[in-house]
This record gives C-alpha cells, sequence and structure tokens, in this order.
C-alpha cells in the first residue's frame, strides 16, 4: 500500500491524498509536478528512476487506511535553484 505522504520533498508543497499533481518513483519519493517536471526533469534524485503521477485512493478506503503524515524534505542540489 502506498504511503502517499504529505508533502514535496523538494519545495514542501502540501500535497494531500486527493492530489492529481503528486508525483512519485518505485520507492515512494513525492514531489509535486512542478518540481518533477521543470527541476529534476522527471526524474528522482534519489534513486534515478521515472517519477510518475501518483495514484488517488478512493476516501472509503483512505478512511481504512489514512496517508502518512511525516513530512520529508531533502536537500537536493535541483531544489536549492
Amino acid at each position: 500500500m502506498l504511503a502517499l505522504r504529505p508533502n514535496c520533498e523538494c519545495c514542501d508543497r502540501d500535497l494531500p491524498p486527493e492530489a492529481q499533481e503528486a508525483r512519485i518513483c518505485t520507492f515512494e519519493c513525492t514531489f509535486c509536478a512542478d518540481c518533477a517536471d521543470t527541476r529534476l526533469g522527471g526524474v528522482c534524485p534519489n534513486c534515478g528512476g521515472e517519477l510518475v503521477r501518483r495514484p488517488v485512493r478512493p476516501p472509503a478506503a483512505l478512511a481504512r487506511f489514512p496517508a502518512a503524515t511525516e513530512r520529508v524534505l531533502k536537500a537536493h542540489e535541483a531544489c536549492a535553484a
């Protein structure tokens, strides 16, 4: 089950579970679409994997299996720009 992390680890933008602009890699590193496209070129700076749109968990399932609350921020070189 996806963790559905609550923020972009590059710019710290809020990414609620229903966010269409959330992007993830296969390790669930999470970024907003703007950072993923403009700063990172669609490639995860942690693993080198492709960043794709994060699926949205249906509300009924979200109630049973809530999203993560721990915020992750990393000092990626591309994020400092």
